[in-house]
């Protein structure tokens, strides 16, 4: 049976700047990873991408919409990854956070 992971972010940098921060993430880790085991589609409409990656004749959906104070990840495990779900979203949790956070605060 497939497996349905959703996370919830919150964050504090506006929709434009978390948006661009997600994009560029998704970017990274086509260039890393899915590009070179895998066929992945990513289109986005507004604040929201909808992400289909297919490797090994498996096929993974994420849908990502992003707010002015939080983003709320989608992700739909077929039945074979479902075993995996518990570490992808304890990854995934620990990534969003690291890309959402602000940047540390400088004292003079």
């Amino acid at each position: 049976m497939a497996k349905t992971i959703v996370i919830t972010v919150p964050h504090m940098l506006g929709k434009d700047e978390a948006r661009r921060r997600v994009a560029a993430e998704i970017d990274k880790l086509k260039t890393a990873y899915v590009d070179k085991l895998a066929h992945s589609e990513v289109n986005w409409a507004e604040d929201a991408v909808d992400i289909r990656v297919v490797a090994l004749a498996q096929e993974a959906k994420a849908h990502i919409s992003v707010a002015d104070t939080d983003v709320r990840i989608e992700i739909l495990l077929p039945w074979i990854l479902a075993g995996l779900a518990g570490k992808v979203e304890s990854q995934l949790t620990t990534t969003a956070k690291e890309t959402l956070a602000l940047p540390p605060s400088r004292k003079n």
